[in-house]
């Protein structure tokens, strides 16, 4: 693979690397077209998969915040042509990494020191990189290490990366009125991810408040070896999910993951109210007994009560049965406003009702077979209706709680995991855990 010498980090370099990107995608449209005239049956694919292609190289150049909208959409499968999903599935794990001179000046200008000054062995060639940093092996007194080194200039862009989007965001989701805080949510996360001395506080806490669920693994944290931008853990040993999923074909054993993921983020969401707000196959390492190894925690989600009780209110079949008491949730947790037209109301009324009595389905049940196609039918077919309903085009759609982005990103991403697991899960197991 391609190594990277450089990453644009001023403005107008990476608005300049997004327009080269954006002429790109203008080409092949010109061409589809033209090649639509001679042949009317053609069809898009060929031009989506031109499109993804040349989308996620521009992005992976820039690393960040750009690679890491790429990396959140594609845990939307529902939502994206295929080709988007497949190229855009390269950034979980596996982008162009820095070269070894780079690496090496990176980790100097961070720590003051040579990689190669502070452990007894340091491989240059990094094992996997992604949107914020890469991750190289490494050993000091005997013990197996995984260095994580964050990519140069990732925290200064971040502004920048999120004022060239939100004009398109407002455009695309008609976020009439402010929206600021929906970015600022945003922001702040992001913001978060390159803070490595949280993300190492962070990591411990949860390693030690999880330790009672079986089957779930985390690495040690070292302080010592690890700064605002370096993170300095164990090496665990094990496959990315995603290999799991193709290659496993004991489905005990992938029910067993998929119970010990469930039990994770239900444990987090309903006892700590603090959770791993990023569920992708590229945090999450599978091991020879099919432990499941949690890792990456610089994406943390705390849910205020304010937010967590309507939420999980609302979602309940005696509110679903209650449209009074369903209407009164939809206030509290700002989907409609006292502003609402009674058109507004109705529409947004029903619209939620019937997202929620299919998204909740699992929740409300026992037990609940992820490899059931009908469900995940369901919700594709929710996502095709929604994104061509020219009704929801025109509606303001600056509504709802900032902690719904990150709150449902996490939903999606959990139930995008275990149908790729087809995972048979006991919903209410986590609860043995819960003090």
């Amino acid at each position: 693979m391609k190594k990277i010498d450089s990453i644009p980090t001023s403005k107008m370099d990476r608005v300049a690397k997004l327009v080269t990107t954006g002429v790109k995608v203008g080409g092949n449209y010109l061409k589809y077209y033209g090649e639509k005239v001679v042949n009317p049956g053609l069809t898009k694919d060929k031009l989506h998969e031109e499109n993804a292609t040349d989308i996620y190289d521009g992005l992976k150049e820039l690393k960040g915040s750009a690679l890491k909208v790429a990396q959140m959409l594609s845990m939307e499968k529902n939502l994206l042509p295929q080709s988007y999903v497949e190229k855009f599935s390269l950034s979980q794990f596996s982008v162009p990494p820095l070269s070894a001179p780079l690496v090496r000046k990176t980790f100097k200008n961070y720590f003051n020191e040579y990689p190669e000054d502070l452990f007894d062995e340091f491989s240059p060639n990094s094992i996997n990189a992604a949107s914020i940093g890469q991750v190289h092996k490494a050993k000091k007194g005997g013990k197996n290490l995984a260095v994580k080194i964050q990519y140069p200039g990732i925290r200064e862009s971040i502004s920048s990366d999120i004022a060239m989007v939100k004009p398109i965001a407002i455009r695309m989701f008609n976020l009439q009125g402010t929206s600021d805080e929906y970015f600022q949510e945003v922001e702040n996360k992001l913001t978060e991810e390159t803070d490595y001395k949280l993300e190492l506080a962070q990591s411990e806490s949860i390693r030690i408040d999880c330790e009672p669920i079986e089957k779930l693994l985390f690495p040690k944290y070292y302080p010592q070896w690890s700064s605002d931008n370096i993170i300095t853990m164990d090496w665990m040993e094990g496959i990315h999910l995603s290999e799991y999923c193709a290659t496993e074909t004991n489905q005990k054993k992938r029910n067993i993951v998929g119970q010990t993921l469930w039990n994770f983020y239900m444990f987090q969401i309903h006892q700590l109210k603090k959770f791993h707000a990023d569920p992708h196959p590229g945090n999450f390492l599978v091991d020879a007994e099919d432990n499941l190894i949690a890792i990456d925690f610089g994406c943390m989600k705390e849910i205020p009560e304010s937010f967590y009780t309507p939420y999980f209110e609302i979602s309940a079949p005696e509110t679903l049965q209650n449209v009074n008491l369903f209407n009164a949730k939809l206030y509290e947790l700002e989907i409609l406003k006292e502003s609402d037209t009674p058109q507004e109301i109705a529409y947004f009324t029903n619209l939620f009702h019937e997202l929620l009595s299919v998204f909740t389905k699992p929740i409300h049940q026992a037990n609940f077979d992820f490899s059931d196609q009908s469900f995940s039918n369901e919700i594709a077919q929710l996502s095709e209706k929604f994104s061509n309903d020219k009704t929801l085009r025109k509606m303001n759609g600056n509504r709802g709680s900032k902690h719904f982005i990150y709150v449902n990103r996490t939903f999606f991403g959990l139930y995008s995991l275990l149908f790729d697991l087809k995972a048979k899960i006991s919903i209410n197991d986590f609860q043995k855990y819960l003090k």
